[in-house]
């Protein structure tokens, strides 16, 4: 099992993309650098390796089709923007241009769920149950800023296109302890182990449920946490064993409740007929969020710690503590 951290160590997750590509790009020719004009972290790759760095200012359906016809050549394309606009005015590019042809196109998308800070427009809800039906698509949310550098390394060598959900990207809490986690595709990690129910979550929100499942050990109750880090291909195995093991499921996600993560296992348990004693979700409703941070949008729309928290405890001992 993973070593979790004490949350106090935080990272930019854009200058460990930076660094990474820099060091990718020293020693691969076929790596190419895109950006619809969201290249503050990738200075050093720009001056070093002007040719294969692209910006294509704010346009993010050229820079689409501009990376399928750089992986057509035998390249790898990276891509990096903004969630909203490359999951939505580019759906057309990725699921024609990229998916169709199933070239490995990477993109990168930095303001996962509601940290954009940018209001309505620039929240991204929609773009995990947009990407994960694309045929062809991988789809990682990543939560601990140093699994990027994983699965850049493994984006070179993998086949087809993948899609990387980054929270806002800034100065992202480290999750794990150093060198006691590696990320592998189609594969769960188990950030904290328990036998009273278990926590699944992606991306940002891993802090907040991890910071739950010890305040639920106050309270006598052993929460798994599990980081779903692989949303697509989705680990199955591990899902129907924490159903087995411990019958309660929470699913918390910072992506609008239906169409994401909690769907996706909705979908499994259905498929498999294999039932937990209870399941819930917990994420953004149907609304549209408006201006915030993440931390003031997620405890006004209950996915907050604390929210976690409550909703753990009521699954377990009963709205009135009672079981």
């Amino acid at each position: 099992m993973s070593k979790t951290t004490n949350f106090s160590l935080r990272l930019s997750g854009r200058s460990v993309i930076g660094d990474t590509l820099h060091e990718i790009g020293a020693a691969d020719s076929r790596l190419f650098v895109c950006t619809p004009d969201i290249g503050g972290a990738l200075k050093s790759f720009r001056g070093d390796f002007p040719e294969r760095y692209i910006d294509t200012g704010i346009t993010e359906q050229n820079v689409i089709g501009l990376a399928a016809g750089l992986a057509l050549e035998g390249n790898i394309p990276v891509v990096m923007g903004m969630i909203p606009f490359l999951s939505m005015r580019a759906c057309e590019q990725v699921r024609t241009d990229v998916c169709y042809q199933n070239l490995p196109v990477r993109i990168i998308g930095t303001g996962g769920g509601l940290t954009s800070g940018g209001g309505s427009t620039h929240n991204a809800m929609e773009d995990i149950s947009i990407m994960k039906t694309f045929v062809n698509m991988t789809v990682l949310s990543i939560g601990d800023p140093n699994l990027i550098r994983d699965a850049l390394y493994i984006g070179m060598e993998y086949p087809g296109p993948m899609y990387i959900r980054l929270a806002q990207g800034k100065s992202d809490t480290v999750i794990y302890e150093k060198g006691s986690v590696s990320l592998s595709i189609g594969k769960g990690i188990v950030a904290r182990d328990g036998r009273d129910l278990t926590i699944f979550v992606h991306g940002e929100l891993i802090a907040d449920a991890l910071s739950a499942a010890r305040m639920l050990e106050e309270q006598g109750i052993q929460a798994r946490v599990v980081d779903m880090v692989s949303i697509k291909p989705l680990d199955d195995e591990l899902v129907l064993r924490c159903i087995k093991e411990t019958q309660n499921i929470l699913v918390l996600e910072d992506h609008l409740m239906y169409g994401g993560l909690a769907s996706s296992i909705a979908d499994l348990i259905c498929d498999r007929q294999v039932f937990p004693r209870q399941f819930r979700r917990m994420g953004i409703p149907q609304v549209y969020a408006g201006f915030g941070s993440g931390p003031q949008l997620r405890e006004k729309y209950h996915y907050d710690s604390r929210s976690c928290f409550q909703a753990a405890l009521e699954m377990v001992k009963g709205p009135d503590g009672a079981n």
